[in-house]
């Protein structure tokens, strides 16, 4: 779901492919299960990582006629609630409906006995993910406008959905979601906490105090940056697909937005695992930039967006002590984890200066 298109060189009706093993997914489990719900399954399965983020694992699967993707939570010890694979389903088909751009979703299976795990599988979305540096500096500078511009507004397309009416209305609990937030990923920091941080009380503290009154209500990726999407190919002004919704629930928008502007600080970059993306091209209009867009689209009241941006840095601080606890663990797939750790105490201290 976040690479670019290539091509697909196995033949449907060629014999099975040489015996590989993919950490987290089990190949010849997988082909029973694909020959019996997936209708346009018509050869052996080829099963390959895909790089992405940093929490739930991703994969590409061709018959050499067709392709998908399908992600799993990740190994070990997980963070409660945020790897719910069947959520993460529903509100993809459920979007596909809208003008929001998603993957069309084929499959959920909550049998954690097919593979190992749950799991969900959508179409491959061809396009470029712009997750690396050194990939975005090469961009044209109008390109990188274009395609952070396009990121705001698949947003307000997404916040200006009506959840009832796609069959989501009871996705989430938008009241006192917020309260709900600060209190839920404090107690997620002590079921994956590897060492004492004193900012962790201070920051919590500092949210818990500062709670604003709540922007109506809205579906909420949970995690919006630009490399959970894939630009079109050709066109990096057009957002092909907004992928990796294991978050998504009915909440207040500015969290998301809060989430982005935290993910253009370059603070984050360990967790993302490669060059920070929007410092990397003079293109990429600046995160208050980011913000009139996104106010004047949407028209909603931003003046509280310190909040919501500190807010985000404790859930990214979170979420990168869960990561660097199952790096500890051996329990990764793939490089970069040993800096994912580093990341913690500097989110911390970020979220601190926007809370003074």
């Amino acid at each position: 779901m976040t690479t670019p298109e290539s091509p697909v060189t196995h033949p449907k009706t060629a014999t099975p492919p040489p015996e590989t093993t993919v950490v987290g997914i089990d190949r010849h489990a997988l082909q029973r299960y694909f020959a019996r719900h997936v209708p346009q399954c018509a050869g052996p399965l080829e099963v390959k990582p895909l790089h992405g983020g940093r929490s739930n694992l991703t994969y590409e699967v061709t018959d050499g006629t067709h392709r998908w993707v399908l992600r799993r939570p990740p190994l070990g010890v997980l963070t409660p609630t945020a790897h719910d694979m069947d959520r993460e389903y529903r509100v993809v088909a459920a979007l596909g409906a809208t003008e929001v751009p998603v993957a069309e979703a084929v499959l959920s299976c909550r049998d954690p006995a097919v593979i190992g795990a749950p799991f969900c599988v959508v179409d491959f979305v061809a396009g470029t993910v712009l997750r690396d540096g050194d990939e975005a500096a090469t961009v044209p500078r109008a390109d990188a406008r274009r395609s952070a511009e396009a990121l705001v507004d698949a947003l307000v397309a997404l916040h200006s959905v009506d959840a009832a009416d796609i069959g989501l209305g009871d996705f989430g609990r938008p009241d006192g979601y917020l309260e709900r937030q600060v209190r839920r990923w404090r107690s997620q920091w002590d079921k994956v906490a590897t060492r004492a941080l004193p900012d962790v009380d201070t920051l919590h503290g500092r949210l818990a105090r500062a709670v604003p009154v709540s922007a109506a209500p809205a579906i909420v990726h949970g995690d919006y940056r630009l490399d959970n999407t894939i630009l079109a190919p050709g066109d990096f002004g057009r957002i092909a697909a907004i992928v990796d919704w294991e978050m998504a629930t009915l909440g207040d928008p500015l969290a998301d937005l809060g989430m982005l502007l935290m993910y253009w600080d370059p603070v984050c970059e360990p967790v993302l695992g490669a060059r920070h993306v929007p410092t990397a091209n003079p293109g990429f209009p600046s995160g208050r930039e980011l913000i009139e867009r996104y106010a004047a689209r949407s028209g909603r009241d931003v003046e509280a967006l310190a909040f919501y941006q500190a807010l985000g840095c404790f859930k990214l601080a979170v979420i990168a002590e869960g990561i660097h606890a199952r790096y500890l663990a051996g329990q990764t797939v793939g490089a970069g984890f040993d800096r994912v750790g580093s990341a913690v105490p500097a989110l911390l201290r970020s979220g601190l200066e926007l809370l003074p």
